[in-house]
């Protein structure tokens, strides 16, 4: 009986031909669980896996690692996936993000009124990754782009609010003291440390200190979010909740924010719609409702 080809493996076969193919077939290696056990691969290791000479070997991780996609020990001169290779897919990560998040932060405006955001903690601070803005004339502005400190934000702590005591000291250790907004430009100017804050000081909000930041941490595990009350812009509040990804950690948070005259006395009631939306925006992920256990 005459068997069919199977056109996957035929695929393959071509792929592996290629540069590319043979380029990729590295990475691969480079990225798997042994060469994470081992601290790498040499070159000698790699041609052996891969059945293809030293010389050639060496020559296509040069190439990887001139890109960023492969980088080299000083030390030990092994090879291991390089930081480029978590740069894209941090890209790809935040632009499913973006776009599993645009419909609910639509959703949000129609039912609050107010404008909403999706934040994600970008090198230890918050960074807006979109927003949709209020209806109203008198509204908070777009933050698209722009990076705040954690610990000064409620999306900052809710972001925070998966992480173990070890994690979160070393992070307040380097971060806990951090301008409020980091070398961005806010409302169409350049701005400075508190500039845009009418003379709010560095340490005012619910988080002075690392002992503060814990106590919000635990009341946002119990509550589902967190409550923003002109910590980070006067006049300014609102509330967070936390998105959770399949892999069961806090990716990102959904804010809704306004002015203080029209939503303070409405905060616990908003705190429940975007707890609601969190978990919609985890579900839609495959993530689960509930908080995962701390972050190491």
């Amino acid at each position: 009986m005459k068997h069919e080809a199977d056109p996957a493996a035929n695929e393959d076969s071509r792929l592996n031909t290629t540069g590319l193919g043979r380029d990729i077939r590295l990475l691969e290696l480079l990225a798997s669980d042994a060469a994470t056990r081992l601290g790498g691969y040499g070159v000698t290791e790699l041609a052996k896996l891969t059945g293809r000479s030293k010389t050639v070997v060496s020559r296509a991780l040069a190439t990887l690692a001139t890109t960023g996609l492969a980088a080299r020990d000083p030390e030990t001169q092994r090879y291991r996936v390089g930081p480029r290779v978590f740069a894209l897919a941090a890209r790809s990560a935040e632009a499913q993000l973006v776009q599993s998040g645009q419909p609910v932060l639509r959703g949000l405006v129609n039912a609050t009124y107010e404008t909403a955001h999706l934040c994600v903690l970008m090198h230890g601070n918050v960074l807006t990754l979109a927003s949709e803005l209020s209806p109203h004339e008198l509204r908070s502005a777009g933050w698209e782009g722009v990076t705040t400190a954690a610990w000064r934000s409620s999306s900052g702590c809710v972001l925070l609010s998966d992480w173990d005591e070890t994690a979160l000291r070393y992070w307040y250790d380097e971060r806990g003291h951090d301008a409020t907004v980091i070398g961005q430009e806010v409302f169409g100017r350049e701005t400075n440390p508190f500039s845009l804050y009418d003379g709010l000081p560095p340490h005012t909000g619910k988080v002075r200190d690392f002992a503060g930041l814990q106590d919000e941490i635990a009341r946002i595990r119990a509550v589902g979010f967190s409550v923003l009350d002109e910590d980070l812009e006067a006049g300014v509040v609102g509330v967070s909740a936390p998105v959770i990804d399949h892999t069961g950690r806090v990716v990102a948070a959904l804010n809704v924010s306004g002015p203080k005259k029209r939503i303070g006395d409405k905060l616990d009631a908003l705190g429940g719609i975007v707890r609601q939306a969190g978990a919609s925006l985890s579900r839609t992920l495959g993530g689960p409702g509930a908080y995962p256990a701390p972050r190491r």
